[in-house]
């Protein structure tokens, strides 16, 4: 997208930027993150696992920073970091996130069918201009093809079925298989649900004012209608589910199209908004993994100091003492 992009014309926009807009947009890219770590410690109470908060959001910042790395590599690596320095069950963990995903998804998907609704229009004209057409999409692949596919689907999960069956390891597979669904249904037991709820809401309000807030910091795109943040929102939501580095390329192609449809004139001014906003945001990501790295680094792990086993919630530490009769008799003093 960016052959033969004049980059000196970039040079002279961050001139041009407001940076003091541009602050206070990574307060909400910040926020965001807080609450994706309160959320998850709400999810993982009712299965016994009562990790700190902070360890929480420490785990939550690394995680955005590895995926930028290895793209999806963050969900794993969180679970890790909380099992180390909590204690907490790693296939539990893994399951709680499992299930966070299926409600941002879900979130998401709403929220497009509501954009969508509400500019219809602009959406046909998305496709026209990206050539994306779903039917287009299925027809690709032939009732042979459909046939095919599903059948090995179905015969490489008898064959995993036939092979953990006749493993010495089953009944450790099973437990972490249990483990990981107790984790995808622990939002049936979550004790407070609006607040879950309400933390889900803040996660992807801070999303969107993480971008929308971006929109002022230029003055092409400062007289934009907050409607056309929310269609590039839901339209670059979709296109970083692309396994890239944070949706590099994708994000940047789906955000510029938008903004050429929606107002901005020069294709130039659109390229630059995309890939400034990108960078700057990107960025935000690994000081704030390496902040939580730090953090952790200076507690011990969790193995270190587990003498009778993980503490419950405000259950204060109990040190092992053995019993030991009093060295005089209390009943010769009444």
């Amino acid at each position: 997208m960016y052959r033969g992009f004049d980059f000196e014309r970039m040079q002279g926009a961050l001139l041009e930027v407001n940076w003091w807009w541009m602050a206070f947009s990574l307060v909400f890219g910040v926020t965001a993150q807080v609450f994706r770590g309160l959320r998850w410690k709400q999810a993982l109470e009712p299965l016994g696992e009562y990790p700190k908060t902070m360890n929480c959001i420490h785990a939550v910042f690394i995680s955005y920073t590895t995926s930028l790395v290895v793209p999806r590599s963050g969900e794993v690596v969180r679970c890790g970091v909380l099992s180390r320095y909590d204690g907490t069950s790693f296939p539990k963990a893994v399951g709680t996130v499992v299930t966070e995903r299926v409600i941002d998804s879900l979130l998401l998907i709403a929220m497009t069918l509501i954009v969508f609704l509400l500019q219809i229009k602009t959406f046909i004209r998305f496709f026209d201009e990206t050539g994306t057409s779903l039917t287009g999409w299925l027809q690709t692949f032939t009732t042979t093809g459909y046939i095919v596919t599903i059948s090995c689907i179905v015969i490489t999960a008898l064959f995993l079925w036939y092979v953990i069956r006749k493993a010495t390891l089953f009944a450790k597979l099973r437990k972490i298989i249990n483990d990981i669904k107790d984790g995808i249904f622990s939002l049936s037991k979550v004790r407070n649900k609006w607040l879950f709820a309400f933390y889900t809401l803040a996660i992807w309000g801070s999303y969107f004012l993480h971008f929308y807030i971006t929109f002022f910091c230029f003055e092409f795109t400062s007289s934009l209608s907050i409607m056309t943040a929310l269609l590039a929102f839901t339209v670059g939501g979709f296109a970083v589910i692309v396994p890239t580095p944070n949706g590099m390329g994708s994000w940047h192609f789906a955000v510029k199209t938008v903004l050429l449809l929606c107002g901005v004139k020069v294709a130039a001014d659109a390229e630059t908004f995309v890939l400034i906003v990108h960078s700057i945001q990107t960025g935000l990501l690994p000081f704030l993994g390496m902040f939580s790295a730090i953090c952790l680094m200076m507690q011990k792990p969790f193995e270190s100091f587990k003498p009778n086993g993980p503490r419950k919630p405000y259950e204060p530490f109990k040190p092992h003492i053995q019993n030991r009769p009093f060295p005089f008799n209390i009943n010769q003093h009444q």
